[in-house]
């Protein structure tokens, strides 16, 4: 009886010590960033779907292998999850990509995005989109991505070319050329039309302001 009280009391110690409390709370911050895009209410998130559940599992495997405990009891479950989901629902966005926070997948399916792009903030990805490398001539290399940008559905960014703020690329657009901000993109090749950006398509970026209330 005595050493069971010992292991218990051994237990709860671990458990509820300090330096679990703190692993505890940066884990959950750094995960809020899978949640941010999806918020759709005052102090609401909508914790489903299947974008939810691969942006979700995409930031913990980020997280986690970069974390020294959690790279040995998170992570390995995290990127088993990754991959089935990958799987199921189409989508090809590597944990290594560097994405800013608000990324959002409005449908599933056919989405590759190559792990050497830059994703900005608040970016809004539809079905069927590509961010491709280019193996070789003036634009070797990935997309760079702005913030509030927003794809949509069967468009394809290919090569080292830079999106600016606030761009809007619409349906089946081919991108191989540099785009400067605020630029509404359509074609094949990409052509510039107007000069609304994404206004109406990128929305609900306050969230930073609602997640600290």
């Amino acid at each position: 009886m005595r050493i069971q009280r010992q292991l218990q009391h051994r237990r709860l110690h671990i458990t509820t010590g300090p330096q679990f409390n703190l692993f505890k709370t940066r884990l959950a911050l750094q995960l809020s960033f899978s949640a941010r895009a999806l918020l759709r209410q005052d102090r609401i998130f909508v914790l489903r779907g299947s974008a939810f559940k691969y942006n979700f599992w995409m930031r913990t495997c980020a997280f986690s292998r970069s974390h020294p405990l959690c790279r040995f009891m998170v992570y390995p479950f995290a990127r088993r999850m990754l991959s089935h989901y990958t799987y199921k629902f189409g989508i090809s966005v590597p944990f290594e990509t560097s994405i800013g926070s608000g990324f959002y997948i409005g449908h599933f399916g056919g989405i590759v995005v190559n792990e050497k792009s830059v994703i900005g903030r608040n970016c809004n990805i539809s079905h069927g989109v590509t961010l491709g490398e280019a193996n070789r001539g003036e634009k070797k290399g990935c997309p760079v991505l702005g913030d509030n940008v927003y794809i949509g559905p069967g468009a394809k960014i290919v090569g080292a070319v830079r999106i600016g703020n606030d761009v809007a690329i619409g349906a089946n657009c081919v991108v191989t050329k540099d785009v400067p901000d605020h630029s509404v993109v359509v074609g094949i090749p990409g052509r510039v039309i107007s000069e609304e950006g994404s206004a109406g398509y990128v929305n609900r970026t306050d969230y930073d302001s609602r997640i600290s209330r």
